[in-house]
């Protein structure tokens, strides 16, 4: 089972074996047996996951400095995306000679002619910005917003920001787009780790949607059509920290923790904002509250698929917490839908 598909995104298996079977009874506000609160159970849970340690790092490499990138604009558009890729061969080869065969075949991918990197950085887990699509001339944008356990080592699979920006973009041309859209796979921050106590708390999303909304302001210098943000599992808490403060017509979330908020009307934003849940995603399994431990937030507050959240929902077919941008999944199409500005033909749940 993938990590996100279990129903405790990898941190219920701590707690004995009764209780996990209550905990997937219930849902938010109910009473455990012997009175314990759902909240306390949440704490709990969180608590428990600090004593969980991160898988091994990737080898120590050794990278060359990266290339002092020019302003973002329509002139330096290709300026950029060479620099880019002539550092994505070079990370490959440094990645090579440092010992991860693995990570240099993914980087000599990315870094092929047909692709373009608004921006790229080897370092840690890594990061890297992909445009698929002629974003100087396309009428609306959408920004594929990827969650927890996210890295430039999975960025193509399919719920990686460049494997779901590739497939939506397939799947709008479907639909008719004619090259009315680009796609931009957005691995702009550092999305926490699946087995890490940061994948409960909003330090990461908060910081991701610092770097969200500075991204998207200078993506205006390029193009100012209409934004869409597409935000899976723990990019949807990016996206709600994010919502109040960037220029976006929709936003989208799905297989969705939260978004670190009550409510639509609590993201202020002016967007229309939809969410999507998987028949099969155990996201729906994990307890929807926010509490205060020690002056840290923990959780993500309401789901934001329940009707009393505002958001407006969309079939998401049946898939798992995984599959969302799997090409010829109900939850691709919608996405594409939405992204398009076709409102009217979004399939509800």
């Amino acid at each position: 089972m993938r990590p996100l598909d279990s129903a405790r995104i990898g941190l219920g298996f701590l707690l004995p074996h009764k209780a996990r079977h209550h905990l997937n009874r219930l849902r938010p506000g109910k009473i455990m047996p012997n009175g314990i609160r759902r909240k306390a159970l949440a704490v709990s849970i969180a608590v428990g996951a600090t004593l969980i340690t991160s898988g091994p790092a990737h080898a120590s490499i050794a990278y060359s400095p990266m290339p002092k990138l020019p302003t973002l604009s329509v002139s330096t558009l290709t300026e950029r995306y060479d620099l880019n890729r002539a550092a994505l061969v070079k990370a490959a080869d440094e990645a090579e000679h440092g010992g991860d065969a693995m990570l240099a075949h993914t980087l000599r991918n990315l870094a092929l002619p047909s692709r373009d990197f608004l921006s790229f950085d080897p370092s840690g887990d890594g990061r890297g910005i992909e445009v698929v699509g002629d974003l100087v001339h396309a009428k609306r944008i959408a920004v594929v917003v990827p969650g927890a356990g996210n890295t430039l080592s999975n960025f193509d699979s399919v719920k990686g920001p460049g494997g779901g920006a590739e497939s939506l973009f397939t799947q709008a041309q479907d639909l008719g787009a004619h090259g009315s859209l680009a796609v931009i796979g957005w691995l702009g921050y550092d999305p926490p780790s699946v087995d890490s106590i940061h994948v409960t708390t909003l330090g990461h999303a908060e910081s991701g949607a610092r770097a969200l909304k500075t991204f998207l302001n200078q993506l205006r210098s390029v193009n100012n059509a209409p934004v869409t943000l597409l935000c899976h599992s723990y990019g949807s808490v990016v996206c709600g920290q994010a919502a109040h403060s960037v220029k976006a017509t929709d936003i989208a979330v799905f297989g969705s923790p939260g978004m670190g908020v009550g409510s639509v009307a609590d993201l202020n934003t002016g967007a229309r904002v939809w969410a999507g849940r998987g028949g099969n995603d155990g996201i729906a399994d994990v307890p929807h509250v926010q509490v205060d431990l020690l002056g840290v937030d923990l959780g993500f507050g309401d789901d934001p698929v329940d009707p009393a959240f505002g958001a407006r929902r969309f079939d998401a077919g049946n898939g798992g917490h995984s599959d969302y941008l799997r090409t010829g999944d109900t939850a691709l199409r919608n996405l594409a839908l939405i992204a398009l500005g076709r409102a009217d033909e979004v399939t509800a749940r």
